[in-house]
């Protein structure tokens, strides 16, 4: 009888924006994520004390999940984002930094919590429908005609994570790589509704970042050699493909639920075996030159079918099972017990083999129009090669987001400067009536809109990490940077362009320091010069839903008042 042991009364913690602890944590957790933010990002290495893989990333998807707190406060902050991560991919340290600062801000200000969230989401408000007009200063609309701003947008996304180790004709490589492959994957003449295909990724380590490529269609492991020059002999075109997604092992396990009745003296191996053989013979009467199998197969069957020139995938693996029924048009046959119905075949129109390294692998080449393509991803090392993965399914992620909305926002830190300034700017003229429609006084309203965009301007300062200083130019807020080692008399020249690449340093500009005060101005808008495009962009979807998430779980965070925890 085991041992009964008293349960231990449950934790509650009282005003957890009060409590010492969860403070440093969450004060912790900012500097943390600031640290990782932006092409010159610092990388981190998460290693849990018991062992384990060891992970080096500045991503939020994957260090998000390696971070692990016993502070529930701290995991609804860390999920919140990470459900945003999970549904737009892109953003996610945006949105968990200025979700701090929310909070941090807040504290600061010493304002009534009720005050500080109504005000925030008064002023979500004002961003999210500014950020939907069509005369949005901040605001590029990408035209699919054309692939330069959408390989801009990723070449953003790629830039922005150190831990990649790219050279910049790398970055620009791999950009063109996921545009191209993502243009792959929608249809051009499909009736009715559009179903976009998959990006299969293949990854190659050792192998320079150069040597990286997309191909139409499916290339899948080939590690038996013998096959590979019976391929040469296929000369029908196109070739007859049939897909198991049942085990041709020949294990009574794999034949299905149910009793098996067994009579005295059978051989069952032996009865299985012939079932498998009339399922070969039957492949062979149907001219079947391509046999596929998502888990294992016979030994004897596979050399009875190599034996009449077809040629045997097995072990295919669950992932690629959709990716090649879509291809090749064959319905799976889940069952070695009947007949294989005759709209169950598919067909490839050709087949080749592409050497990648050790790789030796099978080219599926699709019969007609396919929005399926392989993205064969070469790198130096393991660790390198993993965080180029992660990125490169960011990039299809983002830019199917493209499709629903046809837009980008400046990035560098313009966007959230832009902000900044919009918003101080349209809260002075409006004080009167939305401190009536807030129930607060005119004092705590600008005091929580200084708040709101101090914490904007905050992610903008998380971008610079060499000691350099972060400024606002005063005609049309757009951020700029001055390295550490500029004397402030030669500023000017130092300037350059703007976080974004859109405007150029000029005489008549005038800057002040970012989290400083500054006399509230309307951002003027840009005379568009077709000829100067922004070099850096970010998601418009993923950037205003983080910027949705951020405000909301600040909110939430403010609005806790205890916090219970079971400590059993």
């Amino acid at each position: 009888m085991s041992r009964l042991v008293k349960k231990a009364p449950s934790l509650c913690t009282d005003l957890p924006l009060d409590n010492t602890d969860i403070c440093n944590k969450l004060r912790l957790l900012w500097q943390l994520l600031r640290s990782c933010f932006g092409p010159t990002g610092r990388l981190k290495q998460v290693h849990n004390n018991i062992g384990g893989h060891v992970v080096t990333t500045s991503t939020s998807s994957v260090l998000l999940p390696a971070i692990t707190s016993s502070q529930p406060f701290i995991n609804l902050i860390k999920t919140s984002i990470l459900n945003h991560v999970s549904r737009f991919s892109d953003c996610g340290l945006f949105a968990a930094i200025l979700c701090l600062s929310l909070i941090e801000q807040a504290k600061q200000s010493g304002l009534r919590g009720n005050v500080t969230i109504g005000v925030n989401k008064h002023l979500l408000g004002l961003c999210t429908s500014y950020l939907q007009q069509e005369d949005c200063g901040c605001k590029v609309k990408l035209d699919f005609c054309s692939s330069h701003n959408l390989i801009r947008l990723a070449h953003s996304i790629i830039s922005s994570k150190p831990a990649c180790v790219l050279t910049e004709p790398e970055a620009l490589h791999i950009s063109r790589l996921a545009v191209q492959a993502f243009l792959l994957t929608v249809p051009c003449n499909s009736p009715g509704i559009v179903k976009l295909g998959n990006i299969v990724t293949v990854c190659v380590e050792g192998h320079p970042v150069l040597n990286s490529a997309v191909f139409p269609g499916l290339l899948v492991d080939m590690p038996d050699i013998f096959c590979l020059n019976k391929i040469e002999n296929l000369h029908s075109n196109p070739l007859r493909t049939v897909l198991f997604s049942a085990s041709l092992a020949g294990d009574l396990p794999e034949l299905g639920d149910g009793i098996i009745e067994v009579h005295p003296g059978v051989d069952t191996d032996a009865q299985i075996l012939d079932q498998l053989l009339e399922l070969g013979k039957q492949v062979v009467k149907d001219e079947v030159k391509l046999f596929v199998c998502q888990k294992v197969i016979h030994p004897v069957l596979q050399q009875y079918l190599r034996s009449h020139g077809i040629i045997v995938i097995e072990r295919l693996g669950i992932t690629l099972m959709e990716p090649l029924t879509q291809l090749t048009g064959a319905q799976p046959v889940a069952t070695l017990q009947s007949t294989i119905p005759a709209k169950a075949y598919g067909k490839v129109m050709d087949l080749s083999i592409r050497q990648f390294g050790s790789k030796t692998m099978l080219h599926l080449h699709p019969p007609g129009e396919s929005a399926i393509c392989t993205m064969i991803l070469c790198h130096r090392n393991e660790t390198m090669l993993s965080e180029l993965k992660v990125v490169c399914q960011k990039i299809e992620h983002v830019l199917r987001l493209t499709l629903r909305e046809p837009a980008a926002l400046l990035g560098g830190g313009c966007t959230e400067t832009h902000l900044a300034a919009y918003i101080r700017h349209k809260s002075v003229n409006e004080v009167t009536e939305t401190v009536q429609a807030l129930r607060c006084s005119q004092t705590e309203y600008l005091l929580a809109v200084e708040g709101f965009c101090r914490s904007l301007e905050s992610v903008v300062t998380a971008l610079e990490h060499d000691g350099g200083n972060s400024l606002i130019d005063l005609t049309h807020a757009h951020h700029w940077t001055r390295p550490a080692d500029v004397m402030e008399e030669h500023m000017e020249e130092s300037l350059g362009l703007c976080g974004c690449g859109l405007v150029q340093a000029s005489p008549d500009k005038k800057w002040t320091y970012l989290n400083t005060k500054y006399p509230q101005f309307s951002p003027a808008p840009l005379t568009r010069d077709t000829t100067v495009e922004p070099s850096v962009l970010d998601s418009f979807t993923a950037k205003v839903n983080g910027l949705q998430v951020a405000v909301e779980t600040a909110n939430l965070a403010l609005d806790v008042r205890y916090v219970i925890q079971d400590m059993n």
